[in-house]
């Protein structure tokens, strides 16, 4: 009699202690609600550099961990398979020549290639007084205004071709792209533990990501160009279809701010027509 007693008691017990727990959980935040609700926050890799004490961080190791993490776990075999192409809407606030700043609308499409070289990408950009379109295609820059294809200035090409190889995907293609690594540093910088991973592609351009030890995400890039020291800041990480979005940038040139740009929408996978990146088109 006793033991059943007992046992009727452990019972109530472990009850009410599961509904005193469930009563705690903490409702989603705004944030988490407007990530993919099908798509479970990644945890950190079993194979992280700082799991084992005994096994020292490497370059690659953590560039490994970044891609799992933007890959929400499935690596590069999901990018793949979900980034094919891109459609990307959004708007930039651009410091022009003049120290003005003009507001600018965008759409962006991608047809994913074997590397960032083989790349299709075209922009679109809608300034107060003009329209036209940057493209990128068989390792050429070229500009389209009004359906003729133009010559666009050095420095828009340089800016246009730099936020495509000083990006994210410098690091989370590395291996497609040929480039080589070097753990440069581990440090903790403003409350933020982070790894410095070197980024150096075949044409010797080269980026430092400065890549977090707690979740693996990238939040800011340096490269130089032309003596000018660039940053890149990434902000408000959200998931798309499953794969990891920072949707606001912010990039400074010296220190000064040049460029903001916020992610309106993005997708993937959807047909792409081939004729955007033909010249002429």
């Amino acid at each position: 009699m006793h033991s059943y007693f007992r046992t009727l008691f452990s019972c109530a017990f472990l009850i009410a202690a599961a509904l005193g727990v469930s009563a705690q959980t903490p409702s989603p935040t705004p944030d988490e609600k407007k990530a993919d609700k099908t798509q479970e926050k990644p945890k950190k890799p079993e194979n992280s550099p700082s799991k084992d004490a005994n096994k020292p961080a490497t370059a690659e190791s953590v560039a490994e961990s970044a891609i799992l993490i933007y890959g929400g776990l499935g690596g590069r075999t999901l990018l793949d398979q979900i980034r094919k192409t891109s459609i990307e809407h959004g708007k930039m606030s651009l410091v022009n020549d003049k120290g003005q700043t003009e507001q600018v609308s965008y759409q962006k499409w991608t047809i994913r290639g074997d590397s960032l070289a083989k790349e299709k990408i075209r922009v679109d950009e809608e300034y107060p007084s003009i329209r036209y379109a940057l493209v990128r295609a068989d390792e050429k820059t070229y500009g389209v205004y009004n359906q003729a294809v133009f010559s666009p200035r050095d420095d828009a090409a340089k800016e246009f071709e730099n936020r495509i190889f000083h990006g994210l995907e410098a690091l989370l293609r590395y291996k497609e792209n040929g480039s080589t690594l070097d753990l440069a540093g581990h440090e903790k910088i403003m409350g933020v533990d982070y790894y410095f991973i070197d980024v150096t592609d075949k044409s010797g351009r080269k980026t430092r990501f400065y890549v977090s030890s707690k979740t693996y995400r990238v939040m800011m890039i340096d490269y130089q160009e032309d003596g000018v020291k660039y940053r890149r800041k990434f902000y408000d990480y959200n998931y798309a279809q499953g794969t990891l979005v920072p949707y606001h940038t912010i990039l400074t040139a010296n220190d000064k701010q040049i460029e903001e740009t916020r992610i309106m929408t993005v997708t993937f996978g959807q047909k792409v027509d081939d004729e955007l990146f033909k010249n002429g088109s």
